[in-house]
């Protein structure tokens, strides 16, 4: 007996089986036979859309927080890059360094 190895679904995949199961016209089995998945995984697909469906319509349409500003990302990076230079060039001037360059 071989072992299958270990599949990854699309989204929309896994959209087309648990809407085929929603609909109710086919079986558990027969869906499963047809798409080549286990009856159980497609009772898990089918309860995640039914959970999820309600956000498909749920307020502003936006579900992500809005990126950090690049302005400031920017800056942040520009005084980083000033004070390791700066740092750099004041390590040199020590006397007895032992620090590389």
């Amino acid at each position: 007996m071989t072992r299958r190895s270990r599949r990854n679904h699309s989204a929309a995949f896994k959209a087309k089986v648990a809407l085929a199961a929603v609909k109710g016209e086919e079986t558990l089995a027969q869906l499963a036979t047809r798409f080549d998945v286990h009856p159980n995984q497609i009772t898990q697909w089918k309860t995640q859309l039914l959970e999820r469906a309600a956000a498909v319509f749920d307020g502003a349409g936006h579900s992500a927080e809005p990126g950090p500003d690049i302005k400031t990302l920017h800056a942040k990076i520009g005084q980083l890059s000033l004070e390791n230079d700066f740092l750099a060039g004041a390590l040199g001037r020590v006397p007895g360094s032992s620090a590389k360059r």
